[in-house]
This record gives structure tokens, sequence and C-alpha cells, in this order.
């Protein structure tokens, strides 16, 4: 009996010494293996067979299609990490309606997701942050067995994990990120650590998110990762109005804004200010209109009972996440010249994997 304690306690030892803390801090090698990890989501379009294999690594689980086309992947390190990797978009109706689903909706309520189903979720702690819808009801539809995987994980001494997405894939990422930060102590226990890297990601909320999102991964624990020669980080449409400023901001109140000019100055400054504006916000509501309650109807189909959304009057989107730029030089536009057939030529693993190892050589 005493032989089979002392064997216990040795094993854990082992398992203790084996085991490795995530560090904070954008790490090269460590991305080198996260998007190869992404990259073998294997029927994206645009991966390369040629990507190396995340060495070190193992798939240990694969989820089930649902949603707009959502998948998502758990690998497992020699040295007790486990990467949850979101699938990026794929060539389907509903991976692509997703995406140009961009009304904007709050970061914090309930979704409706039709008959009878809700998805509780908190995403910033600022009433004023709004998210894209899309990419919500895809965190809405892979949520839920991400928190059980990572439960089942917690109960064999795991507490360190790796969100990793690419283009659709790094927008969910991000969410995830948020969303399993505020249900640290709820649905999942509080000392897990979070480390995300989102590739190729374009924007998933209004400032008030970013802020909020570049809060709570402060310390070098959240990276966007993009290269400055591909157009998906530059997505969605951003449209600023007056309102989307923070309050206290001149625009509230124009007669303050100009109250020391003369009258016939002050009448014109008023005039444009309020016509740029009007402007602004027609636009804006066009944007909703089709981006949001129009491509709502797209929805329906692939989710039954799915109904109609209530959007916020905004689209004031931004970057979140520390930037890591990789900008793309004469050498490189050489070797992946442009090509007007191929919207996605410079969005691909491949070359995200030629501008990393030129910047970040392996180690």
């Amino acid at each position: 009996m005493k032989k089979y304690f002392l064997f216990l306690f040795l094993s854990a030892s082992v398992l203790h010494l084996s085991a490795r803390n995530l560090q904070p801090g954008f790490d090269g090698n460590e991305f080198r293996k996260m998007l190869s990890v992404s990259a073998y989501q294997v029927d994206t379009p645009w991966v390369n067979k040629w990507m190396p294999y995340p060495v070190g690594y193992d798939l240990i689980y694969r989820s089930p299609v649902s949603g707009m086309d959502n998948r998502w992947d758990l690998w497992k390190s020699k040295d007790s990490v486990c990467v949850i990797s979101v699938r990026g978009t794929i060539g389907t109706t509903p991976s692509w309606t997703e995406n140009f689903y961009s009304g904007m909706i709050r970061a914090k309520g309930k979704l409706n997701m039709g008959n009878g189903k809700f998805f509780e979720y908190k995403l910033a702690e600022d009433s004023n942050a709004c998210v894209h819808i899309g990419w919500t009801v895809g965190l809405a539809n892979l949520a839920p067995e991400i928190i059980e995987k990572i439960n089942e994980q917690y109960k064999l001494g795991i507490k360190n994990f790796i969100l990793m997405g690419h283009s659709q894939g790094g927008a969910i990422i991000d969410l995830l990120t948020s969303y399993l930060h505020y249900e640290k102590g709820k649905s999942i226990p509080a000392d897990i650590v979070f480390k995300t890297y989102a590739s190729g990601v374009p924007k998933v909320g209004n400032q008030a998110y970013a802020y909020d999102f570049d809060f709570i991964t402060r310390g070098g624990w959240a990276f966007r990762i993009v290269s400055s020669a591909d157009w998906v980080p530059e997505v969605p449409f951003s449209i600023q109005a007056m309102d989307d400023i923070e309050k206290g901001n001149p625009f509230e109140n124009i007669n303050l804004l100009i109250g020391g000019a003369k009258w016939p100055v002050k009448f014109l400054a008023k005039h444009v200010i309020r016509k740029m504006n009007r402007s602004v916000k027609r636009s804006r509501k066009q944007f909703v209109k089709y981006l949001g309650k129009d491509c709502g109807k797209f929805v329906c189909k692939n989710i039954p009972g799915f109904p109609k959304q209530d959007f916020v009057a905004s689209l004031n989107y931004m970057t979140c996440g520390i930037p890591i730029i990789f900008q793309a030089d004469a050498a490189y536009h050489k070797l992946y010249p442009d090509d007007p057939k191929s919207i996605f030529r410079h969005h691909g693993f491949t070359q995200y994997l030629y501008l990393l190892n030129q910047y970040y050589p392996v180690i």
C-alpha cells in the first residue's frame, strides 16, 4: 500500500514538473505552432498542405459543425497546455453570411437563438460596448461545449489554455476571450490562464468593447497579428458618428463648440456640422439595414426559429489586442504578387508563416 501511494506521489510530481505555465508576451515560436494548429482545420479553403505539423501537440477533440458552419478543435501539448482553435471562414453560404451579418448588439445581454433557446453572455463591463452579431452567434453555438471541455481538462490538472483563431476564427476567439474572462469563478474555475493569438483578424466591436478587451488582457495576454498586405483586418466597415464619441465631447453641444464665433460664422458652422452628422447617420442606417436586418433573413435558413434581432444604432468598429504587425516589403510582394483573381492572396497561412519567419526567425 505504501508503495502504491509513493507511486501516485511520484507520478503527480513528475506531471507537475512537466507542466508548462504560459508566459505573457508575444512568442514567435509559440505563435508558429499556433499558426500550424489553426491551419490543420483541414477543410479551410486556403490551407497549404505544406504547413508544418505542430510538433509537440496532439489533436484530442474536434467538435461537430454547428450554427453557421462553425467548428473548433482542442489540441494538447506534451507539457500540458491545451489549445482551443476556432475554424475560420469556409467556402459555404452560411459561413460567409456570418461575416456579413455585421449589425451591432450590446456586449452584455441575452441573445435569442430561436425555438426557445437563449445565450446569456457578458463580453464587456461597459454598457456602451457593442459587438458584431454574426460572430456572437458563432460564439453562442460553440461556447457551451468549449466550457464543458475546459472543465474536463481542468479536472485532469490543466490550467493553461491558448486561444487561437485566424480570420473569422480570430474574430470568434476574441469574443471567446472576453466571454471566458467574465465566466471565471462562475462556469469555469477562476485560476485558469488564457493567452490569445488572433491572426488576420477583423474588427469585432466598437471602441468601448476594444477598451474593455485590452484592459482585461493587459500585461501581454492577447495579440492581434496582421499583415500589412491583408485587407481582412480592415473590415467590417467602420462608421463613426458624433454620438459614438465618449460623453463630454464638444459635439454634444454645438453652441459650446462655436459659442465665441460671430453670427454669420456661427450659423454656417452649425449648418455644416449638422449636415455632416446627418449624412453619416443616414449611411449608418443603411448599413445596419442591409448588413443587419436583411442579412438576418439568411441566418434564419440555417438556425431554425432564429428571430429578428434588435440592433444598436452604431457601426463604430475598432481593432483590439496588442498589435503585432508583419510589414509586407518588396521581397514579400515579389514572392507573392497581387492577384485580382485571388482575394485571399495575402490572407493565407503560408503568407503569414513567411512573414513570421522573416521577423521572428525560428530559435
